[in-house]
């Protein structure tokens, strides 16, 4: 939504509707997105609202312009005071009073502001959870009139979620005291089995809440993944990025937040930025609160154009233009790596996010995961959570299909399929494959890439296994006798990272583990065994050759002419019609659909939507915004 400017006929669709009215009159916007409505209309009808929408999608609008039109104090419970600051300080410029209380603030003063929430002198009260320990607290808001309470980032309650918060526990029981006359939670990731959480633990009643499920598609970012050999190939591949994307470091295309997975590696990485040019900063939770906030203001306010960070930074973060979001190493789970690389391309414009990962990241991530707090051990069963959320994240870096459908697929958002947005790395080199492998030759490479798992008896790690397999006899093969191993050699004929490509699928199928020591090296599972043995059959794709003769590359076809021959008057037509589209929406053309989708209308002819959701790259999100126009265009085409 942007701002748009009063209209004064009074027969407008404005002024026909007094919400939209209203929103234009305090918020200077002209109209809602269609889930923000949908989530409004639940709550001011007296119901709940589970919204679940991605970063920077306006969820925050949904409860702040609620609140605006009830009466007494709706209750925001927010786990980042930079964030509850910056939102009070917009609303008081918009002059809907508002305040947050959090143990930042000096006792008298939060004494004072709840003195006013209890006189009615604000419409929205921001409290970070770790309020709700204090009882005193407690009593203040059972004497306030609540009208609403607000759970933000509401992932953070769950304990099978990326990001648990122990004070989030705290929510559920202020909410069986108050028992308001309407509730609301929102967060920008959440799997189906977290929101079921986030229902039961927030003590929703599941009859009347509205769960709205929108805008997870972003198809103006670009993304893509890669495996590396390791550290030094990871940050060569992040500077190139930065290059490409951003161009000249004086003077760049906008911002950029690079992701690794130590304080370390963030300190280490932004000094080697800074001496190539960039205006770099690194961010961790090890640096003074103070300096925290001031890096993201100035990062916010374009004087910083390249943050370096853990994933303590990112929440708040407010600056459209962000280009690239960019891992050395993977997060510790998709809903982590989807929030974070959601936060570039806010602004509607093209943006890239690219995820490195090396066997040495898959190795310290598995030690993460048997890490518990304070020295203690960690509860079984949230290890294998987290191992098995990391797994996830492996299963997306080797991804075979588009890679925001996948996403979309993950998220549960079959709504919004793209089928195919034509410009993912997937995506990119799906049409210039060879034909599929046949299944026997699938069967016989995962059955001797699992043997030779099983036969190096946990005596070597991904890669050294990997060297072993293709009969690399290094000081490290010799060393644990891989070299006298009747599997020694088996994929002689592939490379390096396509061997670790094949293996690391085997741990996404859930066919090899990492054990849980300090070293961890790979051994078969119970499933793995059954496929290796022959008694459950292989359901997988293999890597990509991407080191394929070029007399194989000559033979591939070119898009033009997968799609058959088109009429090339009609094929102008759609383009013209896509470019019109794309700019009255104001997103890239690519956006609206893609050449070779164009070239397949044009070349099939589709006579219903059925037909038309099976041209390629137009998935279910696509055919519902534009396959009326495009059957009329057909038609109108046909009758000429």
């Amino acid at each position: 939504m942007v701002p748009a400017t009063p209209m004064t006929d009074d027969d407008s669709p404005v002024a026909r509707d007094p919400l939209r009215a209203a929103l234009l009159d305090r918020f200077g916007l002209e109209d809602f997105r269609p889930w923000q409505r949908e989530a409004i209309d639940a709550l001011l009808e007296g119901g709940q609202a589970l919204v679940v929408a991605p970063t920077g999608g306006g969820k925050s609008l949904t409860y702040q312009f609620t609140a605006t039109c009830l009466p007494g104090v709706t209750l925001v419970i927010s786990p980042l005071v930079a964030l509850m600051e910056d939102q009070v300080r917009a609303l008081d410029q918009r002059g809907v009073s508002a305040t947050y209380l959090a143990s930042t603030l000096q006792p008298d003063v939060r004494r004072a502001r709840i003195a006013g929430m209890l006189a009615g002198r604000y419409k929205l009260v921001y409290l970070a959870p770790e309020r709700l320990q204090f009882d005193g607290f407690v009593d203040a808001c059972a004497r306030a009139k609540i009208s609403l309470i607000a759970v933000d980032e509401a992932h953070c309650i769950s304990m099978w979620g990326h990001d648990f918060r122990p004070d989030y526990l705290r929510i559920g029981d202020l909410i069986e005291r108050l028992r308001p006359p309407r509730l609301m939670a929102c967060t920008a990731t959440a799997t189906p089995d977290v929101r079921n959480e986030i229902l039961e633990r927030l003590r929703f009643d599941r009859e009347r809440v509205r769960v709205v499920l929108r805008g997870f598609a972003r198809p103006n970012l670009h993304l893509a993944a890669r495996t590396v050999d390791g550290p030094t190939e990871s940050k060569e591949t992040v500077r190139r990025e930065l290059r490409r994307v951003l161009g000249d470091p004086v003077r760049p295309r906008g911002g950029a937040i690079v992701y690794a997975a130590t304080r370390k590696n963030t300190e280490g990485f932004a000094d080697d930025l800074r001496r190539a040019g960039w205006n770099a900063a690194p961010y961790h939770a090890g640096l003074g609160a103070d300096e925290r906030s001031s890096l993201s203001e100035r990062f916010s306010e374009r004087r910083i154009d390249v943050v370096v960070a853990t994933n303590a930074f990112g929440m708040g973060i407010d600056r459209p233009d962000i280009r690239t979001v960019l891992h050395l190493q993977p997060p510790s789970s998709i809903e982590s790596y989807y929030q974070e690389v959601g936060r570039a391309g806010r602004d509607g414009a093209e943006a890239h996010g690219l995820l490195l990962c090396s066997g040495v990241d898959i190795a310290l991530r598995r030690r993460l995961t048997q890490m518990g707090t304070d020295g203690q051990a960690p509860d079984p069963a949230q290890a294998a959570r987290a191992w098995t959320l990391f797994r996830e994240l492996l299963r997306y870096l080797d991804a075979g299909t588009c890679r925001h459908d996948f996403m979309l697929r993950y998220f549960g958002d079959e709504r919004e399929i793209l089928g195919g947005c034509g410009h993912c790395d997937v995506c990119a080199t799906i049409d210039q494959r060879d034909d599929e492998v046949p299944q026997a030759q699938v069967d016989t490479t995962v059955r001797m890439g699992l043997s030779g798992v099983a036969r190096a008896r946990q005596r070597g790690g991904l890669q050294a296994i990997a060297e072993m397999l293709r009969g690399a006899s290094s000081q490290r093969t010799q060393r644990f006798g891989f070299d006298q191993l009747s599997t020694f050699g088996l994929l002689r004929d592939r490379s390096q990272p396509w061997v670790l490509a094949l293996l690391r699928g085997f741990l996404a199928a859930g066919w090899i583990d990492l054990s849980p020591t300090e070293h961890p090296v790979p051994f078969v599972t119970a499933s793995g065994a059954a496929v290796m043995r022959g008694t459950e059959p292989v359901r997988f794709r293999l890597p990509p050759d991407r080191e394929r003769p070029r007399a194989a590359a000559a033979r591939r076809p070119t898009a033009e002419a997968a799609v058959g021959t088109y009429d090339p008057a009609l094929y102008e037509r759609l383009r013209a019609w896509r470019a019109e589209e794309a700019k009255r929406r104001g997103l890239p053309a690519y956006v609206v659909a893609f050449d070779r989708t164009l070239q397949e209308v044009a070349a099939r002819r589709p006579g219903d939507l059925s037909s038309l959701s099976q041209v390629h790259g137009l998935g279910p999100a696509r055919v519902e915004a534009y396959g009326e126009i495009l059957l009329d265009m057909l038609r109108s085409s046909a009758a000429t």
